[in-house]
């Protein structure tokens, strides 16, 4: 990750770990959920394990200086437990065992637990409206998310916000300058495809007309490859709207052009005559 990512996770990681539970039910669960590693990996979380000890010591009215240790790291009671208290828990585990990754432009979630918890935790998950897949790593069981929708839900279903906030902005912004790109790609590439056809028939047109065989050609096609010659940069709407035809008449003419530039041998041998009524028709037909 980037250095703005990783900042962008420590400070989301701070953020949560500053919730202050108001429930004692809830204090419990995320305590449990903690408990679940061995030591906290960064300062805001330890800060967070010793003030859950402190707030059980005063629950409990034992005196104050157990180690966040003591809180015992079994499981919580998932099927009796209140969707706040499942939040709770979930937040503590995120803190002690989950990390999040921001890199390439994915996010990633996941959870790294004991093998035989993983099965449990994508359960629970799954329970909570938040699907997930899990599998093991080097012996260790791995509940991962790689929805960016199901990572923003679960982050903020467990209290995140602004940190939140920022990390849906950069996303909306990362996909809007992607799909940005893929449009000025298409236009880019259109573009040189209608320069590339343009200098194609202004080269065919230039060829014909050398030799004489421009002149032998119907009305419509003179037509076009004169206004073809004069707006190079126009598209073949824009030469159908200026000459009063259908764009099909416009696209035929062209390729006639490109054609017998390219096989003289296939040049239609038209009477004079035959040409003549053509050019007749063609000229009330625009008239």
């Amino acid at each position: 990750m980037t250095r703005p990512e990783r900042d962008l996770v420590t400070a989301l990681r701070a953020e949560l770990a500053a919730i202050d539970p108001s429930r004692p039910c809830d204090r419990r669960a995320e305590a449990i959920g903690l408990a679940s590693a061995p030591a906290p990996r960064d300062a805001p979380v330890a800060r967070l394990a010793v003030r859950l000890a402190l707030n059980r010591d005063r629950t409990e009215g034992r005196s104050s200086g157990s180690a966040a240790s003591d809180i015992p790291a079994a499981p919580i009671d998932w099927a009796a437990s209140p969707d706040h208290c499942r939040m709770a828990y979930l937040r503590g585990l995120f803190l002690a065992r989950g990390s999040l990754s921001l890199a390439g432009g994915r996010t990633h979630l996941e959870f790294v637990v004991d093998r035989d918890a993983a099965p449990r935790l994508a359960a629970w998950l799954t329970d909570a409206g938040l699907p997930a897949s899990w599998r093991v790593r080097r012996g260790r069981g791995v509940v991962t998310w790689k929805s960016g929708d199901t990572i923003g839900l679960f982050l903020r279903r467990i209290g995140a916000g602004g940190a939140l906030l920022e990390l849906e902005a950069r996303q909306v912004s990362r996909a809007l300058r992607g799909d940005l790109n893929r449009v000025l790609n298409a236009e880019s590439a259109n573009l040189q495809r209608a320069v590339g056809a343009a200098g194609r028939q202004i080269a065919a047109i230039a060829e014909l007309e050398a030799d004489g065989r421009l002149a032998a050609q119907p009305y419509v096609v003179r037509l076009v490859a004169d206004a073809r010659r004069e707006t190079p940069e126009a598209t073949l709407g824009d030469l159908a709207e200026r000459l009063g035809v259908h764009r099909s008449a416009v696209q035929r003419a062209l390729e006639r052009v490109e054609r017998l530039a390219l096989y003289p041998e296939e040049a239609p041998k038209t009477r004079r005559h035959d040409r003549r009524s053509t050019d007749a028709r063609a000229r009330s037909a625009l008239a």
